[in-house]
């Protein structure tokens, strides 16, 4: 391990500086509350300064600059996978899984350009998309540098200049994603600016912001839908969830209990496709509800660092008090004991529904008599990222899957990837707008610009 953090800086119109507002907010370490540096932002006069780059950025972003990113980013992927860990909580055996995403989305971005994404002639016309403009990416704290190396990738490949802003409380792991960029992009086709939410609202306010990629909570996604529905700007939220999962009659008991355990602890429960609400067949829960304590239970309690930790410390000790605050008043069990100092909650089952994403290891529990009043608990709530369903017979699961209201359904599976590669990720109702998958996020960012002769191709009817 490093020891040191690195300095938190901004890279904007080609220069690194030190952001220079002071954010009132200690970052901590997590495993033990202590503090390690100040939250900081950049100056408001620093993002217009981006702005004004992106603006006027021109240049092109080849697959091979894709590639080349990739190239410096592999040797430093343990390095970003430990300052992911150590700013989020999350066991380094899951940062250093994901952290393989960061070098994989410039790869996979370049490939999807060398294979034609951009280019989609029919009969007679020429179809190009073309890059829409200032590319703004704003991602959260609990997966940083897996998130922005997706969304910058992408936005790079589509022909945008980008301006990225990760969160104040996980600003380390893009000094290291920035640097390897800044590298090889021309110049200001890429800028890092640090800050919360009131530099996120600046940049998103702008209308030399074209296109805007965000992933955070219900209340900021809004904030970004309302400021660009005025621009008729479109933007791309995945907002969380209040995930269910349906543990069919004929599940099997142990299969159960680990996908539920997985859902509820994958990433410390900071995941947008956690689960939330746990729903089990009445005459089962008894022995359903034992066998995910067993294995909540055995979990081993650490410090985000220790290889063998599987189970850690939440972000920040306001978030801490958060999870806490959401259970004020209502009957759960928790498993485990982890230790007393840090920002540890350990995992909860709360009697009775959840019907608010708490972004934690935390889910309700409901119970019902027939497979219809499952579907009916699944569908209750205007949330709809992901669902999962548990089932021995895997056809019958399917049918049920089928009927549940998300964007993504997983049968017998906890997996934080997708079901596949090139599938889509969509969000569905209060879970956001668009879909974020390999291909879909890289033509987000883009528009179409048909030419043709008229008259060479037309629809013949008779």
């Amino acid at each position: 391990m490093t020891g040191e953090l690195p300095p938190i800086v901004e890279f904007i119109d080609g220069e690194w500086a030190t952001p220079g507002v002071d954010l009132d907010v200690a970052l901590e370490d997590p495993a033990t509350g202590t503090p390690v540096a100040r939250a900081v932002a950049s100056a408001p006069e620093r993002v217009d300064r981006a702005l004004a780059v992106a603006d006027g950025a021109t240049g092109i972003i080849t697959p091979e600059v894709l590639d080349a990113i990739a190239d410096d980013l592999e040797p430093q992927l343990a390095y970003i996978a430990e300052l992911d860990s150590r700013a989020t909580g999350v066991p380094i055996r899951q940062t250093e899984l994901f952290g393989v995403i960061v070098a994989r989305a410039f790869r996979l971005a370049a490939a999807q350009v060398r294979a034609g994404i951009l280019r989609e002639d029919r009969e007679g016309i020429r179809v190009r998309r073309l890059p829409l403009g200032p590319a703004l990416c704003l991602v959260p704290w609990n997966a940083p540098a897996p998130m922005a190396a997706h969304k910058v990738a992408n936005a790079l490949a589509a022909g945008c200049p980008v301006l990225l802003k990760v969160s104040e409380l996980a600003p380390y792991s893009a000094i290291p994603l920035a640097q390897a960029i800044a590298e090889h992009v021309p110049a200001g086709m890429f800028q890092l600016v640090q800050g919360g939410a009131e530099t996120g609202a600046q940049l998103v306010a702008d209308p030399r912001v074209k296109a805007v990629s965000f992933t955070g909570g219900l209340a900021g996604g809004r904030s970004v839908a309302t400021a660009s529905a005025p621009l008729l700007r479109p933007c791309q939220l995945e907002l969380g969830g209040n995930n269910p999962l349906i543990v069919l009659p004929d599940a099997d008991t142990e299969t159960a209990a680990r996908i539920a355990a997985e859902l509820l602890t994958t990433l410390n429960g900071q995941w947008c496709r956690a689960l939330g609400r746990l729903i089990l067949p009445s005459d089962r829960a008894g022995e359903l509800l034992e066998a995910i304590g067993k294995r909540l239970g055995d979990l081993r309690f650490g410090p985000p660092l220790d290889p063998g930790t599987e189970f850690g410390p939440l972000v920040h000790s306001r978030h801490l008090r958060t999870v806490r605050d959401a259970l004020s008043g209502r009957e759960f069990q928790t498993y485990g004991t982890p230790p007393q100092e840090g920002n540890y909650f350990p995992p909860a089952l709360l009697d009775g529904d959840l019907t608010e994403e708490v972004f934690g290891p935390v889910a309700g529990t409901v119970t019902y008599e027939s497979v219809d009043e499952a579907v009916h608990l699944a569908n209750a709530l205007p949330y709809g990222l992901e669902g999962y369903v548990c089932g021995t017979d895997e056809e019958s699961a399917m049918a049920v899957a089928q009927r549940i209201r998300a964007g993504e359904v997983k049968v017998n599976g906890s997996s934080v990837m997708s079901l596949h590669l090139m599938t889509p990720r969509p969000a569905w109702g209060w879970s956001g707008l668009g879909e974020e998958g390999t291909g879909e996020t890289l033509r987000f960012f883009t528009g179409a610009r048909v030419v043709g002769v008229e008259g060479r191709f037309a629809l013949h009817t008779s």
